[in-house]
């Protein structure tokens, strides 16, 4: 963890998200005013300190990576417990929101109640509440197609976007992630919020899975991971792609946008979403 100026947080949460020195990294960033933002680096296992004090003196300078601060989080089911007391997320018609919330979702909202335990997306977040807003604005145009399209949810965590998208187009989803606790949480959430026939949860990494190849072509795509992956899997991904398909980039912080844009470059930008220090873009393929 350090708190620093604007632009230096932005440096070292943009290196720290392509190092591939630190695995399973999560960034986070928040302003806590007057000009300083406190960055917080999540690492799934204890990290090499010198590595890390490196990352942030290439990225940021020496006096930024002697005031680096490193503590080691209890385990515990943070997520459960972070959202026992938020309020409902409200982006687009999507409402994301708790059981302690079940009976306040107005009738002409789509309510998506996570219980997310361990896995990542209660819609509180920047990046799944972008990619709802991102779904939001297709579900006209989609609804208008004629063919019955399919859905991709690469990083499901705990399958609000799969959820999302099954619950407004009524088309099949198929949902991925890497770590299969994640996939059994993502299951249950399907099954609480009455999708489970629409959408298959499987375990996967990246696109090359067999599960994914024998599915495509998609006509809609969510990639909500960071843009190191997203740029590895642009190649693939694009090969698995009806034509006039949207894929939604999210997990991205605002200086690597273009490079993200760079690697995906079949498909024209459609829609640009800034949001609480992260964006998410929507692409259509030419």
């Amino acid at each position: 963890m350090i708190e620093t100026d604007e632009q230096t947080a932005w440096r070292i949460a943009e290196a720290a998200s392509e190092s591939s020195a630190v695995d399973n990294v999560a960034v986070s960033l928040t302003d806590i005013g007057a000009g300083r933002w406190r960055l917080a680096i999540h690492m799934r296992a204890a990290p090499d300190q010198a590595v890390a004090r490196a990352l942030v003196a290439a990225a940021a300078g020496d006096a930024a990576a002697k005031t680096l601060r490193f503590e080691r989080l209890a385990a515990k089911d943070w997520v459960r417990e972070s959202i026992a007391g938020l309020p409902p997320v409200a982006a687009g018609r999507f409402i994301v929101h708790g059981a302690h919330d079940r009976g306040r979702v107005a009738p002409n909202r789509i309510g998506i109640e996570i219980e997310a335990a361990l896995a990542f997306g209660t819609g509180h977040h920047g990046t799944t509440r972008g990619c709802l807003l991102a779904l939001d604005a297709l579900i006209k145009p989609l609804s208008k197609q004629s063919r019955r399209q399919t859905i991709l949810d690469l990083g499901t965590g705990s399958g609000v976007l799969a959820i999302a998208a099954a619950r407004a187009l009524r088309r099949r989803v198929i949902a991925t992630d890497i770590d299969a606790s994640v996939v059994g949480v993502a299951r249950e959430n399907a099954r609480l919020n009455r999708t489970a026939p629409l959408i298959e949860i499987v375990r996967a990494d990246g696109v090359a899975a067999l599960s994914v190849r024998r599915r495509a072509p998609f006509d809609l795509v969510f990639a909500n991971i960071l843009l190191g992956p997203l740029k590895r899997i642009a190649a693939p991904l694009a090969r698995l792609t009806a034509p006039g398909a949207r894929i939604v980039l999210s997990g991205l912080l605002p200086p690597q946008a273009n490079a993200a844009l760079a690697a995906y470059r079949g498909f024209a930008l459609e829609r640009r979403i800034a949001l609480e220090g992260w964006t998410t873009l929507v692409l259509q393929r030419r």
